[in-house]
């Protein structure tokens, strides 16, 4: 039987990692940042196999739908939902979910963030393939956890369990980014993955969940989802959103539904090794490019500029579209130019890049956020 699957893309967010190329209303999400599509874009077309443009749904804000509509014209412009507020990936989900259950409650939902880099298309495929099949046999909930190959202390993990019947394993917790001591615990245990941020579950179990875990918040999404198609609706979501709790879909999901055990808690974890990467800093990027060798020289500089010389320089990322670079001895460095700004870090620092946007937020400078 052929599963009723609609993918539910998240993206909200600003992206603020990503300075000065993403900006609160050009975030990573519509930016070409591994060739010519977007990161959104990139997303609907691997999705294309498991479901028509239809079906999809996109949960963004204001400030973004203009880009995603432009770039998205095959999904419905009603489907396109802009939150009138930020409040984390749970009530974007769950919002989704009572949107989906009102006509089709055992439709398998695919939450998938609009900024990952998938390499092996037809492995991940599979794997959500694979995953839907065992979210669609009942109240099952499935994460896809990407197999662990360092000490990584920006992602989480999930701890997996005994193998299950339905050829997952079983999930005995979730952790959010462990310091660097308890990422080489994980590694060496072998039992650990990546949480991919990617979850499938049928409608009816996540708006279930919802009303279980977060029980001031769901009647809230229910009555939006109610409105959804009246002339009242973007009313009701102005009122009714701000009112939900601003949390992700792990702490007020996954994390309480593990704590009843793996073996009651419907919660199950399929490894994968699809070349996953949430590309979540300019470091995250150049490791990207230098993997698929591309824009790259032999001495390990990713320049993406018209033309480049270095000399005894290695390891630099340089983004400067206009004009051209010379790099002499320089190394491990991220430099990327805007027409209003230019960024100059280290890799190793790169992930604090959120932090210049905090300080032009508080210093009014709200032309360059």
């Amino acid at each position: 039987m052929k599963i009723d699957f609609r993918p539910i893309i998240l993206a909200g967010g600003s992206g603020t990692r990503f300075w000065p190329r993403s900006r609160k209303a050009r975030a990573k999400q519509v930016l070409a940042l591994d060739g010519e599509r977007t990161m959104i874009q990139r997303t609907v077309d691997r999705l294309a196999p498991l479901a028509p443009p239809r079906d999809i749904w996109v949960i963004t804000n204001d400030l973004l739908a203009g880009a995603i509509c432009g770039q998205l014209d095959c999904v419905p412009a009603d489907q396109i939902i802009c939150e009138p507020v930020a409040r984390n990936t749970a009530p974007a989900a769950g919002l989704a979910a009572f949107l989906v259950e009102r006509d089709a409650p055992y439709a398998v939902l695919g939450m998938f963030p609009a900024d990952h880099v998938i390499k092996n298309e037809p492995a991940f495929l599979s794997i959500v393939e694979q995953a839907a099949a065992i979210a669609a046999e009942g109240e099952n909930m499935v994460v896809l956890g990407v197999k662990a190959t360092r000490a990584e202390t920006g992602y989480g993990y999930i701890e997996t369990g005994e193998a299950a019947p339905n050829g997952a394993v079983r999930v005995r917790r979730f952790t959010e980014k462990p310091n660097r001591e308890r990422a080489e615990e994980f590694l060496a245990a072998g039992n650990f993955c990546w949480n991919s941020g990617i979850f499938i579950w049928s409608a009816h179990t996540l708006a279930n969940a919802m009303r279980e875990h977060l029980p001031e918040t769901a009647p809230h999404l229910e009555a939006i989802a109610a409105a959804w198609g009246t002339p009242d609706f973007q009313h009701v979501f102005a009122d009714l959103y701000p009112l939900c709790e601003n949390i992700s879909v792990d702490y007020a999901i996954l994390e309480p539904r593990s704590a009843k055990g793996e073996h009651r808690s419907n919660l199950y974890c399929l490894p994968a090794d699809f070349g996953w990467n949430d590309l979540g800093s300019w470091a995250a990027l150049y490791e990207h490019q230098l993997d698929a060798r591309r824009n790259c020289d032999p001495h390990d500089n990713v320049t993406e500029c018209p033309g480049a010389t270095a000399i005894d320089a290695h390891g630099n990322y340089v983004y400067s579209p206009g004009k051209f670079v010379a790099l002499v001895g320089v190394h491990d460095l991220v430099v990327v130019e805007t027409d209003d700004a230019l960024l100059i870090t280290t890799r190793d620092r790169s992930q604090d890049v959120g932090k210049v946007v905090k300080e032009l937020d508080a210093a009014g400078r709200k032309e360059l956020i």
